[in-house]
């Protein structure tokens, strides 16, 4: 889900005055003069229940709003699996990508702007990621989930590493965005810029102290002084969610998380190597009874193949 901005605005190659590989706005340790603001949560999403719970610290302490479209798997995969997938990626050269990250891709070639894509060089998805795609589809959210691009991120503390709020492209990638998260623990920072509002409830309501059986830190739990009876209305605008990512978790996006809000990870959320796997599906478009559904089949076929080197 993160490689789409990048994408998107034409990054790569080793374009900074650092000789990072920052473009346009975007910038990192190696080539910034000053570092941007980073924007605090208001609310933590749980996994348990599916809302997104106001921060004790935030005035938005003891209120709930139900935050669908977000399926959250810790320990996805074994600590040895871990470690191993890492070597294999660490084998390929690590190219440099924007806000301080490095890429390593499996994908087609794709121009956003003139919604063109074409095979290019793509030879398929790498090998190491065969078993975890099958071990995906055994999950109901990802049931027929045939990805056709795998993006590898590395986050490092040092570069300033981040990825600014952004949507990832829906004329060319489906309803489910997939990643799998190693090496450390993330936030995964949501946002919306809708104008208008929406409802919120009292946190305590949630199924009861179900909401916070294995909450994140920081959750509130101070409810005594909101009416049960009430609900409050927010704009859109004033809300960040905040979604926990432990080390070798799995989070999906899909529905309104995917095409409502954007997600971002913040500087300050990155404390040692990180890295990021991202698997997409094809569109509509490029689906069974799409426009473009034969060269779907190509690029689905290539990539079933699991023998593809980053492009």
């Amino acid at each position: 889900m993160e490689a789409a901005a990048r994408r998107g605005s034409g990054g790569g190659g080793a374009g900074g005055p650092g000789g990072c590989g920052c473009k346009g706005i975007r910038a990192c340790l190696l080539c910034e003069a000053a570092p941007p603001p980073q924007k605090n949560a208001n609310f933590v999403y749980c996994p348990l229940t599916g809302f997104a719970v106001g921060e004790k610290e935030s005035k938005f302490a003891g209120w709930a709003f139900p935050f669908p479209g977000v399926f959250l798997l810790e320990n996805f995969i074994s600590g040895d699996e871990e470690l191993k997938i890492v070597e294999l990626m660490d084998r390929n050269a690590w190219k440099p990508s924007q806000s301080g990250r490095r890429k390593q891709d499996y994908g087609p070639k794709v121009n956003f702007k003139k919604r063109k894509l074409k095979v290019g060089t793509f030879a398929g998805l790498p090998c190491f990621s065969q078993e975890i795609v099958a071990r995906m589809r055994n999950y109901s959210v990802l049931e027929g989930f045939f990805p056709v691009e795998q993006c590898n991120l590395d986050y490092g503390p040092e570069r300033g590493s981040s990825i600014d709020p952004h949507w990832d492209d829906w004329w060319v990638w489906g309803e489910r965005l997939v990643s799998l998260n190693l090496l450390s623990s993330t936030v995964l920072s949501m946002s919306c810029d809708l104008d208008d509002s929406f409802q919120l409830f009292p946190a305590f309501l949630q199924q009861d102290k179900q909401m916070y059986s294995s909450r994140p830190p920081d959750v509130s739990q101070d409810h005594q002084t909101v009416d049960p009876t009430s609900t409050g209305s927010v704009p859109f605008k004033e809300v960040t969610v905040a979604i926990h990512l432990p080390r070798r978790s799995l989070v999906v996006l899909y529905g309104a998380a995917r095409y409502k809000w954007k997600h971002a990870i913040y500087r300050n959320h990155i404390k040692s190597r990180r890295i990021c796997i991202t698997f997409r599906e094809l569109s509509a478009e490029f689906s069974p009874g799409g426009e473009q559904e034969e060269l779907g089949k190509e690029l689905l076929g290539m990539a079933q193949t699991f023998q593809g080197i980053p492009v």
